[in-house]
């Protein structure tokens, strides 16, 4: 198994190579911008692009110093979960490029018949669509799909709002369900929860986030809209349904009715065949990040006094532990950390879910919403920060408040 996982993913890096080499070979840039400014234009961009990535790579190296490589390295690395993960991506990256997420929005946006209705349909296609295609996903989707309808009507006013919230719906859509957020797929692989009692844990601050997404969107005016044309596309037929039934098979393969490995031989070698550029287009950087904190969560749990430290501190609180660590290192790694010194899965996992709300490094998810922002309003940011802060900690109170009545 572990010849045909390392054989498959470097049939990946030759795709991405290859696929970086003919991107490169297109772009018309003039000699003088060739060479070390080139490289370094890359590397600047790469990094801006990936903080978390550098950020979980530097943690994993200096930890690496303390805890020097032995044999229990590899006990560190969650295959299965690695495995889900690169299995959705793939699936959601081609179904993403067929257009059908665009389609089935532009219907629902479509029936609104004003502006809080369509404000209404983007936060809730984000909130509902996190659900299955990942909250990071939903948003690199349905964020330019806001930024069409509300530039393209004349109503550019509500963009921030609108961009807010659509990031709060996919941070807390998502955690209904183990393959909704990154972190639920590894708690979920790592205690082996059941399903139902995952839904049910995740049910109260799902439904109690819902509420407040309505009362927030009432908020907005009844004004008239009329939404953009060619939103709407043809599908390409046969990808959509290879790409649905990809899809489905990762759903299956998360939870627990096929083999894992399984999907590192079928997902990547169909997609090759159907369109290999989609393969160039997964989400490594997230799997390296997964990759990295393994390796950081793997070594602090090996360090006497930080176990010490840790475990006491998530026996007195394990929910408002866990929120307060995702404010400063990101929902994502608090989960692979903390998971290490507590047996109280059901508060761990609900507070690295309404934990990603908060500061803008609580989730990835954030950071995404933050970059699309800028690109289209740089002399907004600043009052977009206050909006996204008041809004997210004024959620991120209730739901830990919430969360302390209803999970055990």
């Amino acid at each position: 198994m572990i010849k045909c996982y390392i054989a498959v993913k470097s049939r990946f890096y030759y795709c991405f190579f290859r696929y970086k080499m003919s991107t490169l070979s297109k772009n018309k840039r003039s000699a003088q911008n060739a060479g070390p400014r080139s490289l370094f234009t890359f590397i600047a961009g790469f990094i801006s692009s990936n903080p978390v990535l550098i950020i979980a790579a530097a943690l994993a190296l200096v930890t690496s110093f303390i805890v020097t490589p032995d044999e229990k390295y590899a006990s560190y690395f969650d295959l299965k979960t690695l495995t889900c993960l690169f299995c959705t991506l793939t699936a959601v990256g081609g179904l993403k490029k067929t257009g059908v997420f665009e389609k089935l929005s532009a219907a629902v946006i479509r029936t609104a018949g004003n502006l809080r209705g369509a404000v209404a349909c983007l936060v809730f296609i984000t909130y509902f669509g996190s659900m299955l295609i990942a909250n990071d996903m939903a948003l690199i989707t349905f964020l330019p799909l806001g930024y069409c309808v509300l530039s393209a009507s004349g109503k550019e006013r509500y963009m921030a709002f609108t961009f807010v919230m659509q990031n709060i719906a996919a941070n807390l859509g998502g955690m209904l369900t183990p393959f909704g957020n990154p972190q639920n797929l590894y708690l979920y692989s790592k205690f082996n929860i059941p399903d139902g009692e995952f839904v049910l844990t995740m049910t109260p601050p799902f439904a109690a986030a819902a509420v407040l997404i309505v009362i927030c969107c009432f908020f907005v005016k009844r004004e008239k809209i009329t939404l953009p044309d060619g939103l709407d596309r043809k599908l390409p037929i046969v990808k959509t349904v290879i790409y649905s039934a990809l899809f489905i098979y990762s759903i299956l393969i998360v939870f627990r009715f096929i083999p894992y490995w399984t999907g590192l031989v079928i997902v990547p070698v169909t997609v090759f065949f159907v369109d290999r550029d989609v393969l160039a287009h997964v989400d490594y950087p997230l799997l390296l990040t997964f990759v990295c904190f393994f390796i950081f969560a793997g070594n602090m749990s090996r360090i006497d006094s930080v176990n010490a430290l840790l475990t006491d501190l998530m026996k007195k609180d394990t929910l408002l532990f866990s929120v307060l660590s995702c404010q400063f290192i990101s929902n994502v790694p608090s989960a692979v950390l903390l998971s290490n010194f507590t047996s109280n899965y059901r508060r761990l996992l609900v507070g690295v879910n309404i934990g990603g709300t908060g500061t803008l490094i609580a989730s990835l998810a954030s950071l995404i919403t933050f970059r699309e922002y800028a690109k289209h309003n740089p002399e907004k940011t600043g009052k977009y920060l206050l909006l996204f802060t008041a809004l997210n900690f004024a959620f991120l109170l209730i739901l830990l408040a919430v969360s302390y009545f209803t999970v055990k």
